[in-house]
């Protein structure tokens, strides 16, 4: 069901997809380095127990945005190397 739906989708549209994902992700790792610079300053400047698992969130959710933007990257760097040969 989904297969078919990505099949009959154009490329002009999967492209402006995939340019909002993008947008949304740099959004997404934009916030968690503000958090991460937020927490550790928490972190250093008082004694919260659970300092450590915010800045352990932080991490995970850049981590994982990170992983997509590359993996996009390294995705399209294929297609143009394949299309060049």
């Amino acid at each position: 069901m989904a297969s078919d739906m990505l099949q009959q989708m154009s490329k002009k549209t999967w492209y402006r997809w995939s340019f909002y994902i993008n947008i949304v992700l740099f959004f997404i790792i934009a916030l968690c380095i503000y958090l991460l610079v937020i927490d550790c300053l928490s972190l250093h400047l008082s004694a919260d127990p659970y300092a450590w698992l915010y800045i352990t969130r932080d991490l995970a959710f850049l981590s994982i945005a990170l992983a997509l933007i590359f993996f996009q990257f390294f995705r399209n760097l294929l297609l143009i190397m394949r299309r060049a040969l």
